[in-house]
């Protein structure tokens, strides 16, 4: 293949957008060190790019995602979905299984401070000094 021309890449890429993308992105992998699949016969990274694509010796797809994950910054690990915790109920209350009604309670600020005020143990007072008359 002499002259590489879009019409030989477009029924691999859908559409010339893409094709762009794609080819500069695999330009830039063979700039910084990639194995090119093809021979380079004297060609420059973008067409060498361009002829991979062309002769499908490398996937537009894969280089599709290999793009799209080099510009992500955040990367979303899907990890173990957590056990279902039992409900914890009041002492001797019995938790069925099939219970998936769940009740919250909406508490003021105000009701909260006066919670926890009657959380806090009250302030010692010093007990008065014995004196030795009294005893």
């Amino acid at each position: 293949m002499a002259r590489v021309t879009v019409e030989d890449c477009i029924d691999k890429v859908e559409n010339r957008f893409d094709l762009v993308l794609v080819a500069s992105h695999r330009a830039r992998m063979i700039s910084s060190g990639a194995q090119i699949t093809i021979d380079r016969d004297n060609d420059k990274n973008p067409v060498v790019a361009l002829r991979e694509v062309a002769e499908a010796t490398i996937s537009p797809g894969d280089l599709r995602e290999d793009l799209i994950h080099s510009l992500q910054k955040y990367v979303a690990v899907d990890g173990p979905e957590p056990e279902t915790v039992p409900l914890i109920g009041a002492p001797g209350a019995r938790v069925d299984a099939d219970d998936t009604e769940v009740t919250v309670d909406r508490m003021t600020e105000e009701e909260l401070l006066k919670g926890l005020e009657g959380l806090t143990p009250p302030e010692e007072q010093p007990e008065p000094e014995v004196s030795d008359e009294e005893e």
